[in-house]
């Protein structure tokens, strides 16, 4: 029987930290140098040369400034701030590779989607469909009111708001270019045929659009649509649009249980439950032997900031944990921040001690230490069990984290048939899902293809 193949995306931040906090001080650490092109062009070169499916790059609007209710451990840790454009590296990373996917986050409640439009299939046509976004909501008041607003909009109504801004964006990718508008004809004297091309009117209760879409159709029309909500409210959003889905596991049962609800979203939509690929966030931390990868590990602890971790947390939650005492249980409050990041805490049996351990690498996310062989064995113990199709690996230590993991934990997974040996053909849709390079028919967005086509 033919082993599923693991997919694989590095998961990574325009700033200094991203997941892992503290670690940017470990002297064979280069995150700092994020502000260069070659940073990202050698990432990017390393990433294909590992035959990763993508690099999935997280973003954030606004600041973290819950902890402490300031941004003085922020700033100190640059737990991801400062931090710059993703989409901005895309075009350089695209022109020193050919296969290499790139999802990328922006926060649809602070773009128009007019222009947000242009700028993904601009991306789209620039590296021949490698482009996917990661579709996310925002959960910072601080980014609210840095654009004006009093406080952020309540949850679920961001969610209402999304599926609006999903409509336009399909009108405009998908409806208002015709497949044969653009012909080319320098003879005739006619590039794009005007009776083929579509004004896109848009009347809702979030936006008014009406205008053309600037951009001809890329090789996806649509881009990869990533999206990582698992509160009620994100799932019904993922099962109508996500096409990747991420989500962040502790244990191989509650990962189950959120890959199937993921699943059944899906279904609940009228689509395939298999149409979604469920990726996990998750740390590895790889030596020659077991010994000297827990070594590696124990050398990467004394660099981690377990505070920073917690800091970065307290945001996600909406809670200040400094407010509490190290063993003082922390109360759970129902707020506008991340709902899966708040359920953790229903219990009552955390305390601030508690997410001190749960955080001394810097980040909450499963890490996996061992040899190549204990790390695969890991891998595809957790791709069987909870039925997901691949993982978001962090980094720890960058470019280290990366590339110890190609060169030793690749060729064991390669040997053992789960993971491909060569990049398939075609745009990062047809890599994934190995069918044509827009969005299938069971998709939500074909529905607003303008009619015959």
């Amino acid at each position: 029987m033919t082993k599923k193949k693991i997919l694989l995306n590095a998961f990574n931040m325009n700033c200094i930290g991203h997941i892992n906090h503290g670690l940017w001080t470990h002297p064979r650490d280069n995150s700092t140098e994020y502000k260069t092109l070659e940073y990202w062009t050698e990432l990017a070169q390393l990433l294909e040369r590992g035959l990763f499916d993508g690099l999935f790059i997280a973003d954030i609007t606004g600041v973290y400034d819950v902890y402490q209710n300031s941004v003085d451990v922020t700033l100190k840790e640059s737990i991801q701030l400062p931090v710059n454009d993703p989409l901005m590296l895309l075009s350089a990373m695209a022109a020193v590779t050919k296969n290499l996917g790139f999802g990328l986050t922006a926060n649809l409640t602070y773009e128009a989607p007019y222009l947000f439009a242009r700028r993904m299939s601009t991306l789209d046509h620039l590296s021949r469909g490698r482009v996917g976004w990661n579709i996310v909501t925002g959960y910072l008041d601080s980014a609210a009111k840095a654009i004006g607003l009093s406080e952020q909009v309540e949850h679920d109504r961001r969610y209402d708001q999304a599926d609006e801004y999903l409509e336009v964006l399909y009108k405009l990718w998908e409806g208002s270019w015709e497949d044969d508008a653009v012909i080319n004809d320098r003879q005739q004297r006619i590039y794009a045929q005007p009776e083929k091309v579509h004004k896109v009117r848009h009347k809702g209760e979030f936006y008014q659009v009406e205008g053309y879409h600037l951009c001809e159709p890329s090789p996806q029309r649509t881009p990869v649509l990533f999206q990582a909500g698992t509160s009620d409210r994100g799932l019904q959003f993922a099962g109508r649009h996500a096409e990747c889905v991420f989500i962040s596991g502790q244990n191989k049962v509650a990962t189950r249980e959120q890959v199937d609800k993921v699943r059944a979203s899906a279904k609940a939509a009228g689509r395939n439950p298999e149409d979604i690929k469920v990726f996990m966030g998750l740390n590895v931390i790889v030596g020659a032997t077991e010994e000297l990868a827990r070594a590696k590990h124990r050398e990467y602890l004394e660099y981690a900031s377990a505070e920073a971790g917690v800091a970065h947390f307290a945001a996600s939650t909406g809670i200040d944990f400094a407010e509490y005492t190290l063993d003082e249980p922390i109360q759970y409050v129902k707020s506008n921040a991340i709902q899966s990041a708040t359920k953790s805490l229903k219990n009552n049996d955390w305390t601030r001690r508690k997410l001190l351990d749960q955080h001394a690498l810097g980040g909450r996310y499963f890490t996996l230490v061992g040899s190549p062989e204990q790390v695969a064995d890991e891998l595809e113990y957790w791709i069987a069990e909870t039925g997901l199709d691949g993982f978001n690996l962090t980094r720890t230590v960058t470019p280290e984290s990366y590339a110890d993991f190609i060169d030793v934990v690749i060729p064991e997974l390669q040997r053992r048939g789960s993971y491909k040996t060569a990049y398939g053909s075609g745009t990062l849709r047809e890599k994934l899902f190995r069918e044509g390079p827009r969005l299938p028919a069971s998709h939500a967005g074909t529905g607003y293809r303008h009619a015959g086509k």
